[in-house]
């Protein structure tokens, strides 16, 4: 499995022969589109329509399948909504007993139930960028402890080719509000499930051109 960062929330999973491409909104703020035809396209949010004729377009819970990847959509409070609506989707995406949570801009209060239903995540892909528009590092933090996965990827930070609603913090800035340490920097991610060393890491995954 290899997985690389888009820019906002965007990442894309390969797993042999299957492309997963999670919250691909990037049209919307002004850059291209990552999406392919036969892609299986997760949207944890309100999204355009597809330019492209991709294989399946996912955008509320439940469990779906495409190739060797099983994904379970588990519904959750957006970050801007009020208490009570789960106006949004978290994506667990598995492959190869490798278990990947993007949370999208969720409130950051995941319950008991939810934490039961999502399982064991060995990586949390989490917005940090903040200013009221997704999670800034303090509810990231918050969401990280109630996960408690093996790696932690930041996600949706201030990038000058984007064109976000809400200005967002530098990834500098939201990594030292986190107080974690950042043990590696690449430029994708490949793994397997015997690769996880012991304890909580923080990458930061690249941004890819």
């Amino acid at each position: 499995m290899d997985v690389q960062f888009y820019g906002a929330n965007c990442v894309v999973v390969n797993y042999k022969g299957t492309r997963v491409v999670i919250d691909d909104t990037l049209d919307e703020l002004g850059a291209k589109s990552v999406l392919k035809p036969g892609d299986l396209a997760l949207y944890s949010g309100p999204h355009g329509a597809s330019k492209v004729e991709v294989k399946l377009v996912v955008d509320r819970p439940g469990e779906y399948e495409m190739g060797d990847v099983s994904v379970h959509g588990v519904a959750a409070q957006a970050h801007i909504d009020e208490k009570g609506t789960k106006a949004v989707t978290m994506f667990k995406v598995t492959a190869g007993d490798v278990n990947l949570l993007f949370t999208g801009n969720i409130y950051p209060n995941i319950s008991e139930a939810q934490l039961e239903d999502i399982g064991k995540v060995d990586v949390l892909f989490v917005p940090v960028g903040g200013n009221g528009y997704t999670l800034d590092p303090i509810g990231a933090l918050k969401v990280i402890k109630e996960v408690e996965p093996k790696m932690v990827v930041p996600l949706h930070y201030a990038d000058p080719a984007l064109n976000f609603p809400m200005p967002q913090q530098d990834l500098e800035v939201a990594v030292k509000e986190l107080s974690m340490e950042v043990s590696q920097t690449v430029p994708k991610l490949k793994f397997k499930v015997g690769d996880f060393a012991e304890g909580m890491h923080l990458v930061v995954l690249e941004k890819a051109n």
